[in-house]
């Protein structure tokens, strides 16, 4: 199943950085990185969707440029995020 608007919502609320915050790039990321953890577990049961693993390597790329942008603008920021969502990089 993909992400409830429960689950999204929760999320906008655990990584926004101010009240009523929806588009900052930490809540962005998040919401990528839930997507994509969903399509990651897909993919091993449906090993020949290729349909879908071309959205999961847009998404993977989205996700990337998000954190370089954070990167740039504040470096703890980002080791922070990084940490949070426990992404390898």
């Amino acid at each position: 199943m993909t992400m409830t608007p429960e689950r999204k919502v929760a999320l906008v609320k655990e990584y926004a950085t101010k009240a009523g915050d929806t588009g900052s790039p930490e809540v962005q990321v998040a919401i990528l990185t839930e997507r994509i953890n969903y399509l990651t577990d897909h993919f091993k049961m449906h090993k020949k969707d290729n349909h879908s693993r071309r959205g999961l390597l847009k998404m993977v790329a989205a996700r990337r440029s998000l954190l370089d942008y954070v990167k740039g603008k504040d470096e703890s920021r980002y080791a922070t995020l990084i940490k949070r969502l426990d992404i390898r990089r």
